[in-house]
């Protein structure tokens, strides 16, 4: 089933934004704007935790998560400690959700229309975890361009894989 799988990689990447996140060593570096960056780090960072909660915890997993997307986009200036505990919320609703749904079969369509368009949900999955992805990676050259440090956060690390085994 893909929903177990979608939801260690998103556990994964929630993990990865976490790290990011704390590796800024002034929390008001994820506000800093950036020429050409339309959007900070900190703005990033509550767009994915809102996202990951609206899509799969309360569409897919009925917790009752009431999105405000025109906030995640409009705050400044939220605390570190909000932030993480934000995507912490996030990884929890997954989890919750997974084990909600598990042995059922997903819909095949996605339960709420995106953007005017009813999209298949395997799909629909896929394309929010690929959009993480790409957040993921803005938020790591937003750090790095902010903080002067090149170092990574090992942010997508194939040893977190569940299904990640010694070779041998």
């Amino acid at each position: 089933m893909l929903l177990p799988a979608l939801a260690s990689l998103l556990d994964r990447d929630l993990r990865a934004l976490t790290r990011e996140v704390e590796a800024y060593p002034d929390e008001r570096q994820l506000w800093q704007p950036v020429p050409g960056m339309a959007n900070t780090a900190g703005t990033l960072a509550l767009h994915l935790a809102g996202n990951v909660r609206h899509y799969v915890g309360a569409r897919l997993g009925d917790t009752g998560y009431v999105r405000d997307r025109a906030a995640e986009f409009s705050r400044r200036d939220v605390p570190r400690e909000e932030i993480l505990a934000e995507i912490e919320a996030a990884r929890s609703e997954v989890a919750r959700t997974v084990a909600a749904v598990e042995g059922r079969k997903l819909p095949t369509w996605f339960p709420e229309v995106v953007v005017e368009l009813h999209v298949g949900t395997e799909e629909f999955l896929l394309h929010l975890l690929t959009h993480f992805g790409y957040h993921l990676g803005q938020i790591d050259t937003h750090r790095r361009i902010v903080t002067g440090h090149a170092s990574n956060v090992g942010a997508i690390r194939v040893a977190e894989l569940k299904s990640a085994r010694p070779a041998r």
